[in-house]
């Protein structure tokens, strides 16, 4: 795909293609073997340090931040195609351009709302690479796709907050360079207003009471580069009252406005993942055979690239449009096509690694590719922004509105 809405991306697009190549494929074997060899699996192995100084020099660092201050100043239609590059390698390269999540939507959380003090102290270090960071909102004991849900305590007492909770999935949590979580709660849990009764407080890793307790498993997957996805437990964690994040109450509308950009980054990536797996599927097809001929020659292997290959045209386009909808008319006018590629996209993009992973056979689920590790990924995207079914849900309440009788 060679989509590119101006000058700029374009030049960008032809640097992140060389860097994609000349220097993130080949480190991929590179980062696993030093990952294996090294005493801390959830340190950085030292090849990363190596990419994100190549990364910088390219001018290829914090692409995702649409504030000129900030970030690059890209728009969320110039920044697509080249969130999809990095998803042909999701893993690494993100992370060498200082782009991965959840550091992505925490610094575009910490930009928009956070103090100035919060931000010299966190989004500064963030945006350095120096640190990383968690987003700490999902809990193992209720239904977290509805935040009204969520059990953790954030209590005011006196010039401090003082946290009770349990959290699980939070993703990078097991990195040692992750330094402050940005954790979701509830200040006025018997509050009128459901969407009120969050905020959301910055805690920095060392503080008592904050426990990492374990590495979550991802279809057995632990995700060493990513920097996992713990489980934490806050047993009486204080904080000073300014680590408060914006308003007390605002923390639906905090999350809410951090998951917007993310979506559609998710989006993209994979649609980047379908891209390498249509390319190993391709491959494989011509230089393995079975029962006489080709696999390339098979009706039912010419049938799945074809249609992965409508698929993939599909679904950029549709997150093109989201992009282009969220840059002039905003996140609200966007929703209905926000909702669509978070339906559309992990969806499509599973059926289309598990049609790879079919063709590979064995070596499909086995570490020899990386089309197990990008199946499980895509699988779980369908839960991480929520399950399909909430997405589900709030279409087609938009869409009946429409024929509802006064509406």
């Amino acid at each position: 795909m060679d989509f590119a809405p101006d000058a700029r991306t374009g030049e960008l697009r032809e640097r992140l293609l060389a860097f994609m190549t000349e220097h993130v494929f080949p480190a991929e074997p590179v980062a696993a073997a030093q990952v294996a060899a090294q005493d801390d699996p959830w340190a950085h192995p030292p090849v990363v340090a190596e990419l994100r100084a190549e990364a910088r020099s390219r001018g290829l660092w914090n692409l995702f931040l649409p504030d000129t201050v900030y970030g690059a100043g890209l728009s969320n239609l110039q920044y697509a195609p080249l969130a999809e590059i990095t998803g042909r390698s999701p893993h690494l390269a993100p992370l060498a351009l200082n782009c991965s999540a959840p550091d992505t939507g925490n610094m575009e959380l910490l930009a928009q709302f956070a103090t100035a003090e919060q931000r010299a102290r966190w989004l500064e270090p963030l945006l350095e690479g120096r640190i990383r960071s968690a987003f700490a909102m999902t809990e193992p004991a209720v239904a977290s796709s509805d935040a009204s849900n969520i059990e953790t305590r954030i209590e005011r007492d006196g010039d401090s907050y003082v946290l009770n909770g349990r959290k699980w999935y939070i993703s990078g949590a097991m990195n040692p360079g992750c330094a402050v979580f940005i954790v979701m709660g509830k200040t006025d849990p018997e509050g009128r207003d459901p969407r009120r009764q969050q905020s959301m407080v910055l805690v920095p890793r060392d503080t008592p009471g904050l426990t990492v307790r374990r590495a979550m498993r991802v279809y057995g997957f632990e995700d060493h580069l990513h920097g996992g996805h713990a489980e934490i437990v806050l047993d009486g964690v204080r904080v000073p009252a300014a680590n408060l994040v914006g308003e007390e109450g605002g923390g639906f509308a905090i999350a809410q406005a951090r998951l917007g950009p993310g979506r559609i980054h998710h989006c993209m990536r994979l649609i980047g993942m379908a891209e390498r797996a249509i390319e190993l599927m391709c491959r494989r097809a011509v230089e393995r055979s079975a029962f006489g001929k080709e696999l390339a020659r098979q009706g039912v292997v010419q049938t799945w690239i074809a249609d992965a290959r409508v698929a993939v045209e599909q679904l950029r386009l549709l997150v093109l449009k989201t992009a282009w909808l969220m840059d002039t008319v905003g996140n609200r006018g966007a929703h209905t096509e926000i909702q669509a590629i978070k339906i559309a996209v992990p969806r499509e993009v599973t059926g289309i690694l598990d049609r790879a992973v079919q063709l590979h056979g064995a070596a499909g689920v086995s570490q020899d590719t990386p089309l197990a590790e990008l199946w499980a990924s895509a699988r779980t995207l369908r839960l991480a922004d929520g399950p399909d079914e909430v997405h589900q849900r709030s279409l087609a309440r938009r869409e009946l509105r429409k024929y509802a009788p006064g509406g």
